[in-house]
């Protein structure tokens, strides 16, 4: 398991004030940044909401999404990440780049959902491959008021599922595939309730 001294645990700022800058991230289990050519075409398509944005990082992990996020100009971005491992890295990696409107919580993602909401407008969901996170989470997101009108809900999840079924709410805007990865983009569309 340790065996990933070096590149192996690190990743690349695509673009904005970070642009080309290396972090690292510990070598833990299931941890699979977004490569990045994900992450270039997931952004692209973020590029007319991004400044000023609200984000939450459900299953941060090595913070890849999070961090291009406030590289590109998001007002606030809320890492949420189970393993402390994990959280203590990137708690240091936002000092390293002195970063402005970040806060990391320590925390399962499904429980923080249970928590009093504040609506965001991003979110980034990248669960962990075959743990059948995915439905839950939307469904909370969704029911519990985390997402402000019109929030786009990025979703990455395993090739193999398709498309996901998002709620009646949302709508489904892009989908690509890359390796083993399916990932998505959808756009809260109705008020709710």
């Amino acid at each position: 398991m340790s065996q990933g001294k070096g590149p192996r645990n690190q990743l690349r700022i695509i673009g904005g004030t970070w642009r080309s800058r290396r972090i690292t991230f510990p070598d833990v289990e299931g941890l699979r940044p977004s490569p990045d050519r994900v992450r270039e075409t997931v952004f692209n398509w973020l590029a007319p909401v991004i400044a000023g944005a609200r984000c939450l990082d459900l299953f941060t992990g090595s913070g890849a999404l999070g961090l291009e996020a406030l590289s590109r100009g998001a007002r606030e971005v809320v890492f949420v990440e189970r393993d402390p491992r994990v959280v203590a890295q990137l708690q240091q990696n936002l000092r390293l780049l002195q970063a402005q409107g970040a806060s990391v919580i320590n925390a399962d993602a499904l429980s923080y959902l249970q928590r009093e909401p504040r609506p965001f407008d991003i979110v980034f969901l990248d669960p962990p491959f075959r743990r059948d996170l995915l439905q839950p989470c939307m469904a909370l997101l969704e029911e519990r008021g985390w997402l402000a009108p019109g929030a786009h809900i990025y979703i990455e999840a395993e090739r193999s599922l398709g498309a996901p079924a998002v709620p009646p709410q949302w709508e489904l805007q892009r989908s690509k595939t890359a390796g083993e990865v399916g990932y998505h983009l959808a756009r809260r569309t109705a008020a709710g309730s």
